[in-house]
């Protein structure tokens, strides 16, 4: 018998959760504020703000699952739209029974000197990881008062179909394809770990439906490290074109700008991710759950192919 999900968010994560829950005859809600229609098959969508605690509720009665896939704005936005919205899907969860399955990334660490995995703390300075390890506190907090049910999945820098200007990679792609030079962050022949989109889903949804994998959170498996330069000329190559010139934008620029442009310092603030190796170690989760990334290759044309999308 198929039981009931609700995905809030309609971006990359959430369409590729929908899709995967759809695909095993489960039966989805997506819930926006706009309702508007993923076009999947066989889902169904609500036009919903999930800071209203009381209609999120009325939404996620019954549901198995309720999975936090939401990208609250612009950075700048962050203090004001993420804790309210946390909050009320917490509670939610709370209210109704169903498994809290949280998309999480990688700030709350904040600056590291060796790969992450889930055993490091939460030691991030900036606003922004704080922000994020406090949510994730709060949550696993509840779990362990018996109040529900939770799990968060940790990925690195997203590539995949739908990214867009979200990922540092799918950024600069477009124009890389028409053979102009482009600009990336910090260092650019630095390792850095990058995550298929579609791998977060498939974790997201395998460390919900597994109460042995709750209570913790969990590296996303990825593949190998590449530095940002490589990583772009292998999506080049998986379309046919040629490497381009990549220029460097020094971490120092985004501090200067950042005095009079508030997103400009907010990317400054997380310039660390550029400026060493930023590298997860998955190794745990591949082992628990059995689950290999998507390979490469594959990553890289299904990123190329889902700009035409």
């Amino acid at each position: 018998m198929s039981r009931h999900h609700v995905v809030i968010g309609a971006g990359p994560v959430g369409r590729h959760v929908a899709a995967l829950l759809a695909e095993r005859g489960e039966r989805v809600t997506v819930a926006t504020r706009s309702g508007r229609d993923t076009g999947l098959e066989a889902v169904g969508h609500v036009a919903l703000d999930a800071s209203d605690v009381d209609a999120l509720t009325r939404a996620t009665e019954g549901a198995a699952v309720l999975y936090n896939c939401a990208n609250p704005g612009s950075y700048t936005q962050w203090d004001q739209v993420w804790p309210p919205l946390a909050s009320s899907l917490l509670t939610a969860a709370e209210r109704t029974g169903a498994v809290y399955a949280i998309t999480g990334n990688l700030y709350p660490y904040g600056p590291v000197d060796g790969p992450m995995h889930p055993g490091l703390p939460d030691a991030a300075t900036d606003h922004k990881g704080v922000l994020r390890a406090r949510l994730w506190a709060d949550a696993l907090a509840a779990h362990e008062a018996g109040r529900v049910s939770t799990v968060e999945v940790r990925a690195a820098d997203y590539v995949g179909p739908g990214i867009g200007e979200n990922g540092h990679i799918t950024r600069v792609l477009p124009a890389a394809l028409q053979g102009k030079a482009v600009s990336m962050v910090g260092r650019t022949d630095l390792p850095h770990s990058f995550t298929d989109v579609l791998d977060v889903a498939r974790m997201l949804v395998a460390s919900a439906a597994d109460e042995r994998a709750h209570g913790r959170t969990w590296m996303v498996p990825s593949n190998a490290a590449r530095s940002q330069r490589q990583a772009l000329t292998e999506m080049l190559a998986a379309a046919g074109k040629p490497p381009v010139t990549v220029r460097r934008l020094p971490a120092g620029l985004f501090r200067t700008v950042g005095f009079v442009v508030p997103m400009m310092r907010e990317i400054a603030e997380m310039s660390y991710q550029w400026t060493a190796p930023y590298v997860i170690d998955d190794h745990e989760s591949r082992a628990f759950f059995g689950m290999e990334p998507t390979p490469w290759d594959e990553v890289c044309r299904r990123t190329v192919a889902g700009l035409a999308v």
